[in-house]
């Protein structure tokens, strides 16, 4: 499907430091926009509590999103073995596992839930890719020249 991704077994490590590596900066601009706002009055305070805030803060939401990553392109790479193809239903299906599985310790509802939720914004993700791609296809259509009237 990607010709451009890495084949599977490197795609896991891949795809969790790609994703330790969004958390930590998206994480770090979150956590110093939140550190600054929360600290007391005055310049040199604000920064202390912006950078002690993102040193705390954005290696957590990192390590979350590198496991998330982890576990997502693991579901992802076994079930390409599994089933011999690469398609959308791959990442839809490893999204509602991703959710299952890192859900599972708060009980069988809450991973169900988490399931579902993974699954549906998965399969959102994959139908504005699909869509996107259909219309940017539409652009390099070939078009019949049209001859004048007098011809």
């Amino acid at each position: 499907m990607d010709e451009f991704r890495e084949p599977c077994p490197y795609r896991i490590t891949d795809d969790c430091g790609g994703a330790f590596t969004m958390g930590c900066l998206g994480g770090g601009v979150f956590s110093a926009i939140k550190g600054w706002r929360l600290a007391p009055p005055g310049l040199q305070s604000r920064f202390a509590g912006m950078i002690t805030s993102v040193k705390v803060k954005a290696p957590v939401l990192g390590g979350n999103f590198g496991v998330w990553g982890l576990t997502f392109s693991t579901c992802d790479c076994t079930l390409i073995y599994l089933r011999n193809k690469e398609d959308s239903w791959n990442s839809i299906i490893s999204g509602a596992a991703t959710g299952g599985i890192l859900s599972m310790r708060a009980g069988p509802q809450a991973a169900i839930t988490s399931a579902v939720i993974g699954g549906v914004l998965l399969a959102l993700i994959e139908g504005i890719g699909i869509a996107l791609a259909r219309m940017s296809a539409d652009q390099f259509k070939p078009v019949m020249p049209t001859l004048p009237e007098g011809v």
